[in-house]
């Protein structure tokens, strides 16, 4: 299995002004504001912060989860901030991988089914999803268990799981919004050990954590203050 790739230097990923307002009938609040940002192909960014800064919100805008309400956004070339929902569907699909705090199981899927779920809405063939979910279980260790159900895991197999669905689509970037935050300490370690053997592999990673050690794992990392960069 491998990342995909940008051509030469160019950013993966380009911010420039960035805003998120969230509106009631009674009060604005400024989510994130004049974020500039720019990620590497191939680079680990960490997204750290106390919460409520909008790091979370931050990394839902990268994900295309959400919309900015001013800015602009490049991903791999393309605008981005003012797509239409579906086509922000497609690039999320093809494009970006998840890593959730809570997994994002389903319950009645296989593990082996969790996986392929994702890849069955491109219209792949079977033996093509089939090669990408071996290779993508095998990666992560959890090849063995592809025909167990989610309730039989632990929280770490379960993430292990969750990690595999994300790198099996092949993307441009990996985004883990807190992936050890509902782990105990050794499940945390050997899912941030993945993490960083998937780096080296070549994958381009955006994560938010509230830890430091976890934090000084990444190339760079961006620290979040009441929705502005601060350093």
């Amino acid at each position: 299995m491998s990342f995909t790739t940008t051509v030469a230097r160019e950013p993966l990923i380009r911010m420039s002004k960035l805003r998120k307002v969230f509106q009631t009938d009674e009060i604005e609040t400024h989510a994130l504001s004049d974020i500039d940002l720019t990620v590497s192909p191939g680079e680990y960014l960490s997204i750290a912060g106390p919460s409520g800064c909008g790091k979370s919100t931050l990394l839902s805008i990268l994900g295309l989860l959400d919309s900015p309400s001013e800015g602009e956004y490049t991903l791999a070339g393309e605008a981005v901030a003012s797509l239409t929902p579906s086509e922000r569907a497609r690039i999320r699909n093809k494009q970006i991988g998840f890593v959730f705090q809570s997994f994002n199981l389903i319950g009645d899927l296989t593990v082996y089914e969790n996986v392929e779920l994702p890849l069955s809405y491109r219209g792949m063939s079977e033996k093509s999803r089939k090669r990408r979910v071996s290779e993508a279980l095998e990666k992560v260790g959890m090849a063995h268990r592809m025909k167990h159900f989610p309730a039989q895991l632990s929280g770490g197999q379960q993430q292990r799981v969750a990690v595999a669905r994300a790198v099996a689509g092949e993307p441009l970037i990996l985004l883990a919004d807190e992936p050890t935050g509902n782990l105990d300490s050794v499940n945390g370690e050997a899912v941030m050990d993945l993490l960083k053997t998937l780096h080296l592999q070549g994958a381009t990673i955006c994560m938010v954590t509230h830890d430091p050690r976890y934090e000084a794992q990444a190339d760079r990392t961006v620290h979040i203050f009441d929705g502005k960069v601060v350093s």
